[in-house]
């Protein structure tokens, strides 16, 4: 309690220093003022002094590189602040406008993504666990349900997931050596959820809301563009060849526009007649039996809601409620995006290309043919589906899920591959000679848990024929 008192009390006299050097009046201030003293600005400080104290904390004890992101993280959040007393003292913008106010909190972001970059660090996992995280920030371009992105409650849960991979790689490399990166990482995960998601549940539900009565902003004169920033943007990943140069869609125009300086139509996608869920065969008439095997592949609606296949805020491509589609395809992908396929049945999504990682939720009957993955591919909550890999991936993890062929090619033999809570999971790999069949590989259901000297050792059930 006495830390959250000190951080407002440090809030306040910052503030009024800054009108002080200013010269401002009271009166002329007012707008500003009450603005600060807005419910959902005090709520996001005591969020901040309550979440982010941990955070720091540990960060101090760590020090170097990790002390450093955790800082250029509590940047982010004072800018954040900063951006929602704007907010209360500005009407909606157009995308322009919007891509103009949201830079601050864009400039910060690409600070944070230049730390993972150039050679390894030791703190790797923290430098990309925290700058992954910033993405749940930009909760806050939410502009309405045309906009491309989730609710903002969906939307930092979401985004949380890029951070998490890394995230669980510190807990668990640390879990017996140094508390100090447990508790950092426990800290982080908690600052967004519950932290800010809980913050954004109770004041920003629907997105933030922008002043009614002040006056629009008007838009800057034409002026040159600036230079494009690195790779690493969280809202820029657009690169110099020619494959990844398409328009982005929705919010990722508005973020392509604060370095770019192109005219905001050219961030629009145009949606081909075979994506538009609309154009289905048609459904009159008996269907005869020649036409039952493509029948199947017809799309349709899940009652989760409406199938999706887009790139989300340059970063993630998001696959949802397919139903009997065999072509999905997502050939225009990079090694800084991961795949989220979740809620589809009885369809075949294919990764042309090498993407950071891919999770496989809550699907029946789906399969995934891909080339690389630079993390891991992860299956949860399935029910048969199949998986290839016709390139490498460090790890392939398989939770609650019943059923699952996953088929290794000769570069991906090197594989870990993690189990739990599954049955009925095969593995085909290469035979010995080019020409040989796949070799299939049950992999174990049943344990033995024997306790000898002092501990208990673990074997598969072996079966008699196997």
């Amino acid at each position: 309690m006495e830390e959250r008192l000190m951080v407002r009390l440090e809030s306040a006299v910052a503030r009024l220093e800054a009108l002080s050097l200013r010269g401002g009046s009271v009166v002329e201030s007012g707008g500003y003022d009450a603005a600060v003293m807005d419910p959902s600005v005090v709520a996001f400080e005591d969020f901040m002094g309550t979440y982010f104290g941990r955070v720091s904390s540990a960060g101090e004890k760590i020090g170097g590189q990790v002390l450093e992101v955790t800082k250029i993280l509590e940047q982010a959040l004072n800018v954040q602040k900063e951006l929602l007393i704007k907010i209360k003292q500005t009407q909606k913008p157009d995308l322009a406008g919007l891509a103009e106010f949201l830079k601050p909190l864009n400039e910060v972001i690409v600070k944070a993504n230049s730390m993972t970059e150039g050679r390894r660090s030791d703190f790797f996992n923290h430098l990309k666990a925290a700058a992954d995280s910033f993405t749940a920030l930009a909760w806050i371009a939410y502009t309405g349900k045309d906009c491309g992105m989730s609710m903002p409650i969906a939307y930092v849960e979401e985004s949380w997931q890029m951070a998490e991979f890394y995230n669980n790689k510190i807990l668990v490399e640390y879990k017996n050596k140094d508390p100090s990166h447990v508790e950092w990482a426990k800290a982080l995960k908690e600052l967004y959820l519950p932290g800010l998601r809980d913050y954004v549940k109770s004041h920003y539900p629907l997105g933030p809301v922008w002043s009614a009565t002040a006056k629009a902003k008007a838009a800057a004169p034409s002026a040159p563009a600036p230079p494009p920033p690195p790779p690493a943007s969280l809202f820029s990943s657009e690169s110099s060849s020619p494959s990844s140069s398409k328009p982005k869609e929705g919010m990722a125009a508005v973020f392509q526009e604060i370095s770019s300086g192109k005219p905001v139509t050219a961030g629009l996608r145009k949606v081909t007649d075979n994506m538009k869920t609309k154009n289905r065969a048609d459904r009159i008439g008996v269907v005869g039996a020649s036409e039952k095997e493509s029948r199947t592949s017809t799309p349709s609606f899940s009652k989760a809601g409406p199938p999706k296949l887009e790139l989300q805020m340059g970063r993630k491509w998001v696959v949802e409620n397919q139903i009997g589609r065999k072509n999905l395809v997502i050939d225009d992908c990079d090694a800084k995006q991961s795949v989220y396929i979740f809620g589809c049945k009885d369809s075949v999504l294919q990764v042309q290309g090498k993407v950071n990682n891919i999770t496989i939720d809550k699907c029946t009957k789906m399969g995934l043919v891909f080339m690389d993955v630079v993390a891991a591919c992860e299956i949860v909550n399935c029910s048969g589906v199949e998986v290839q890999c016709q390139g490498s991936a460090p790890t392939i993890s398989v939770d609650n899920t019943g059923g699952c062929q996953l088929y290794l090619s000769k570069d991906s033999l090197g594989t870990s591959i993690t189990t739990a809570k599954t049955s009925e999971i095969n593995v085909l790999v290469p035979g010995a000679e080019p020409d040989d069949d796949l070799v299939e590989h049950a992999l174990p259901q049943q344990f033995i848990h024997m306790f000898k000297d002092g501990h208990f050792e673990t074997t598969p059930v072996s079966h008699s024929g196997g």
